[in-house]
């Protein structure tokens, strides 16, 4: 299933947040939005996901979800938003149990997602006894376990410390690379957005506009940590946003 978005714009009473966004979003792919800060990356998420209506635009679904797809669009956010008190199992058998699934079916299906995301040695943990990366490894698990047509990625590294960051990145290539999922992934890391997009799209400062969309050619299952062919491409990124990211900087400093 692609996602398809035309002319989208939002604004917040008299604050205008984003304008005239058109983007197509392929299946299979994992695209990353960077920005300055307030450009509208999270508020662009949330429209994708139906969480908030545009001001003026449409957002498209175009194909079928996958088969077995029981939520079409998933959130993974920063927070890792856990039930503190359910075990690992039981945070990502929350969203099977909305859907009616139960017995020997649901526990083959959190299995098979405990083993694809490193974490069946913790299915009885609860997640005050987890790392920061553990706990965001649950929360990939909980979004893969519905077998979404998109995941939507809110900054989902950013609370984690870098070498969690390299890991869990290392872990997100290996499951696209196993099973390809489409991915809209907001991020403000750079080396993150290099690392793991296929498609990067860079917007501007406020109100966000799409100043460029990057190609990342070289194949995800290739890309390493200091990979020397990412500098390039990392580099150009900074180079579009360096004077608008101090600018938004200083705006936000002065609200």
């Amino acid at each position: 299933m692609d996602i398809h978005l035309s002319n989208i714009s939002h604004r917040y009473d008299a604050t205008e947040v984003m304008r005239d966004i058109s983007l197509e979003i392929p299946s299979s792919r994992i695209l990353c939005i960077v920005g300055p800060s307030g450009c509208g990356k999270s508020t662009l998420l949330r429209i994708i996901g139906g969480l908030e209506r545009p001001s003026a635009g449409e957002v498209g679904q175009i194909g079928d979800p996958p088969e077995g797809c029981l939520n079409p669009l998933t959130y993974v956010f920063q927070d890792f938003a856990l039930l503190p008190w359910r075990t690992v199992e039981g945070n990502i058998s929350l969203v099977l149990e909305d859907h009616g699934i139960d017995g020997a079916k649901k526990q083959s299906i959190i299995a098979d997602v405990l083993a694809r995301t490193k974490l069946s040695d913790f299915a009885k943990a609860l997640p005050k006894q987890l790392s920061g990366g553990m706990k965001q490894r649950v929360a990939i698990a909980r979004a893969l376990v519905v077998n979404p047509a998109v995941m939507l990625m809110d900054e989902p590294l950013s609370a984690l410390d870098s070498q969690t960051r390299e890991l869990l990145m290392d872990d997100l290539i290996a499951l696209w690379t196993r099973t390809p999922f489409t991915a809209v992934y907001v991020t403000h890391n750079l080396a993150e957005a290099v690392r793991l997009g296929h498609q990067i799209v860079v917007l501007s400062r406020r109100p966000g506009e799409i100043r460029e969309i990057v190609e990342i050619d070289k194949p995800l299952s290739e890309r390493t940590f200091g990979d020397p062919d990412l500098e390039a491409p990392q580099r150009h990124l900074w180079d579009l946003m360096r004077e608008e990211a101090r600018a938004a900087d200083a705006e936000l400093i002065h609200v």
